[in-house]
């Protein structure tokens, strides 16, 4: 697996829906809102079965509805396709 630099990330990111480059090209991140607090855990708790099979964990902040993800590959240094993967899985999950 190898970085993506800023540009690759950029097209990989037209496969997820939301997601944003941060400003310093080495992660990518979204924010979610949910019902209520009870769909937010939710989501998380799946996101985090996810992430634990494929040894890729996110960094994420939730306020009762709202959960902040900031996903990034440290093995790499910056954003690789297994962060394009796991954003997929997050948006599939939150659907």
């Amino acid at each position: 697996m190898s970085k993506l630099s800023p540009a690759e990330a950029e097209i990989a990111l037209k496969e997820v829906s939301g997601w944003i480059l941060a400003g310093d090209g080495l992660s990518i991140q979204k924010t979610f809102k949910f019902g209520d607090f009870n769909e937010a855990f939710g989501f998380m708790t799946r996101v985090a079965l996810k992430a634990d099979k494929m040894d890729h964990h996110p960094e994420w902040f939730n306020v009762y509805n709202k959960v902040e993800m900031t996903l990034t590959t440290h093995d790499v240094g910056g954003v690789s396709q297994k962060d394009i993967k796991l954003a997929a899985f997050a948006d599939d999950a939150a659907g």
